[in-house]
Formats: structure tokens, C-alpha cells, sequence
């Protein structure tokens, strides 16, 4: 039986998987479209660390060249316990690319290099269904519309609301036991910061710091979370007046940074996550609807791979569509979205995710439940490793996303 579909591929959310979702499958001649419930366009947070394993997945992407000029590449890590005498450094690995962006310039790219008309804002899904007879998805919007598709993509974030149909609802969510708190620091005259990622520890509190550009520099603030987190969230004022005082102790060039900091980008989190055993024991594919990113896999940012992460989720979610559409040889001619083919791109590309991402989580889970100068250290040795085995092409292209 027919049916009227308004999009036969529609992406929820346009964040950095959506878009990036949407991108990859633009470069595969494949047309979807974004639903943002938001007003417009925009990145939630201050920067994002993307290593190796990321920059190969915007080269394929089309878009790192350009995100290359924004940001400088960065050469070492360095752990300093103000407990300790001894700092310890650790290598990135040669030719190994570590970098920090700001999430508005990704988000600009990535949205910059899409079709006009992709991205379709004030577009708030509140729940997806499957039709009975055709098994095509229906989005039940907020405005009180039904939108009918062939297929749906949950790139919807932590709190997704397409992930409930997979038993994953936002209650299933549990809270680490820290904070985060992110923002920048411009330095008209140039800051004198090495190009590193310093992360300095004393008690339950660690201050991360990297360059962006030689003017700009990202910090983060872990901590134990507080009472008072949740009445002060949204004025960044308190949040810095806070941060100050989790940060007594600290040398005098930190204090200066965070005094110095860009109000507007300056934001205070809880941490959420999902058990990492709950991927193993879904096939997060219903008919023809699944998830990708952290509506998926939200992980803490310990180990710095959740958006690399979600680009890799894009680009083997385009790569298993294309195989099914274009079923000649040559890759030429499209064929047109079935359930089947729907159904086997999304299984293939669960198959090749689910155990990446699992171990993913797993090491940010182990991490991100104990906040103190050992963890600060595995983690450390986790991004030296990672550093190592990402740099491998062969490596990359067997566990990771290969090419789009």
C-alpha cells in the first residue's frame, strides 16, 4: 500500500551528528532533511577535542581542511599534581593530530556545506511511531503536525526522544558524580601557552587547558557536583565566582584565565551516561528508524571521543544507505527506499558501531566514576595510547568508520 512521505530520509537534531549525518550523506548524492527544534542553528558548549581518528572523519567529510585553519595542532599532554613534585608529560605520537575547536566553527561548516532547505528549524519531535500498515515511521511534532518518512535517524542528544522507542528513555539516564564547567579566554596581545593540553589536579579538582589559536585558549573545570550547581547554571557570573573558588590552590596564570573568561561562553554541566552494557544488549534498530551520537552512546568528555565518535557514526550510517541505494557497479543509479533495504543498511551499520562504541563508553565510564589524581592519570595514558593506535590507517580502517 502507498503512502504520502514528505522526506524519505529525516534526520532529528542538528547537531554535530545531524549535520554531520546530513553531510555525509549529501557527499553520497543521498537527500535528507534536519529537524531542529531549536531557532536556529547552534552548538551547545564551548569546544570540542577531536583527534586523529576525528580529522580523518572530517577529511572525508570534505570539511577539515577548512577546520585546520582554525585551530593549531597540539603536541604533547602534561599532568601536573599540585600534590606532587614531578609533572608527567606524555607524547601524542608522531604525526599525530590533536586539535581543539570551537563547536560554532564545526557547527558553521558542517551546516555552511549543506543543500539550502536541508536544515528545517522550530521543529521539536516529540515521539516517533510506525505506521501499522506501510511500517513507514510517523514524527509526532510539537505544533501538533505528523510528518511521514521512509526513514528516521535519532541524532537528538543525550535526552533524545527518538531513543525511547529502544527502551532507552531519558529516566534510564544516571548522573556522574561531577561537574563540568567549560569556556574561553581570548588573549588580544597572544597568550604565552605552549601548544599542549595541560591538565592540573589537586584534590577533587582538575583544570584542563588547551590553544586554540594563538590568542584564544579552552579550559574545562571538573569537580565533585554541588547543590548549589543547580541554582546557578544559567548566570555565569556565579558559575565563575564559583569556579574561583573550587580553584584555590591553583597558580596565579589559572586564576588569571578564569577571570578573564568570556562570560557568554561560559557553561556549567551535569555529566550524564548510560550504562555501557545497555549497547550491547540492543540492536537500536526499529524498522526503519535508529540513532546515532550521543542519543546512542552519551558519554563524559574523559577520554575526548564523543563527537569523533558521532561524525564516525555518520559516515558508516552514509556509507550503509549508499551500498543499498546505488546497487549497480558503478554506483550510479539510485534505487528507490524500501523497508528491506532501510532495514539491512541500519543493521550493517549498528554491527560495525556497537563494539567501538561500547569500549568507548567503557573507558569513560571507569574514568569519569572516580575524579581524583588517578583517574587524571589513566586518562592521560588512555589518550597516549589512543594517539598511537589512531595514527595507523590500517588500524583506523578496521575499527573505526574506513571511508565514506
Amino acid at each position: 500500500m502507498e503512502t504520502n512521505v514528505d522526506a524519505e530520509i529525516v534526520i532529528v537534531g542538528a547537531g554535530i551528528c545531524g549535520l554531520a549525518t546530513a553531510l555525509a550523506l549529501h557527499r553520497k548524492r543521498i537527500k535528507s532533511v534536519v529537524l531542529e527544534r531549536s531557532e536556529s542553528v547552534r552548538a551547545t558548549g564551548a569546544a570540542i577535542i577531536v583527534q586523529a581518528n576525528g580529522w580523518r572523519a572530517l577529511d572525508q567529510l570534505g570539511i577539515a581542511s577548512t577546520l585546520r585553519e582554525t585551530a593549531i595542532q597540539i603536541q604533547r599532554g602534561r599532568f601536573i599534581s599540585l600534590n606532587e613534585v614531578e609533572p608527567m608529560e606524555f607524547p601524542f605520537g608522531v604525526n599525530k593530530e590533536f586539535r581543539c575547536l570551537k563547536r560554532t566553527d564545526l557547527v558553521k561548516v558542517m551546516a555552511d556545506n549543506l543543500p539550502t532547505g536541508t536544515i528545517r528549524t522550530n521543529c521539536q519531535v516529540l515521539s516517533v511511531e510506525l505506521d501499522p500498515v506501510t511500517k513507514f515511521p510517523h514524527l509526532m511534532l510539537s505544533n501538533g503536525s505528523v510528518l511521514h518518512a521512509k526513514v528516521v535517524i535519532g541524532c537528538d542528544g543525550v535526552n533524545s526522544a527518538i531513543a525511547s522507542m529502544f527502551g532507552l528513555h531519558r529516566t534510564t539516564l544516571s548522573l556522574f558524580s561531577t561537574s563540568v564547567a567549560r569556556g574561553f579566554t581570548n588573549y588580544p596581545n597572544g597568550h604565552q601557552f605552549a601548544s599542549e593540553f595541560v591538565v592540573m589536579s589537586k584534590g577533587q579538582v582538575q583544570l584542563g587547558r588547551l590553544p586554540v589559536t594563538d590568542k584564544v585558549v579552552y579550559w574545562f573545570v571538573t569537580r565533585l557536583r554541588t547543590s548549589k550547581d543547580s541554582k546557578i547554571w544559567q548566570d555565569p557570573v556565579l558559575i565563575r565566582q564559583s569556579l574561583m573558588e573550587s580553584l584555590k590552590g591553583f597558580p596565579e596564570e589559572a586564576m588569571d584565565m578564569m577571570r578573564n573568561t568570556n562570560l557568554s561562553f561560559l557553561h556549567l554541566t551535569d555529566l550524564k551516561y548510560r550504562p555501557p552494557w545497555d549497547l550491547l544488549f540492543n540492536n537500536f534498530r526499529k524498522g526503519t528508524v535508529t540513532i546515532a551520537g550521543d542519543a546512542m552512546h552519551p558519554t563524559g568528555p574523559f577520554v575526548a571521543q564523543g563527537g569523533s565518535a558521532s561524525i564516525e557514526d555518520a559516515i558508516v550510517l552514509a556509507r550503509c544507505l549508499a551500498q543499498k541505494m546505488f546497487d549497480n557497479s558503478k554506483k550510479t543509479e539510485e534505487t528507490e527506499m524500501n523497508i528491506v533495504m532501510a532495514e539491512e543498511a541500519f543493521d550493517q551499520y549498528v554491527k560495525e558501531r556497537k563494539m567501538r562504541n561500547f569500549w568507548l563508553s567503557f573507558h569513560s565510564f571507569l574514568v569519569g566514576k572516580k575524579l581524583d589524581t588517578t583517574s587524571c592519570i589513566i586518562r592521560f595514558i588512555i589518550l597516549a595510547i589512543m594517539s598511537t593506535l589512531f595514527r595507523d590507517p590500517d588500524w583506523h580502517s578496521r575499527y573505526h568508520c574506513g571511508n565514506l
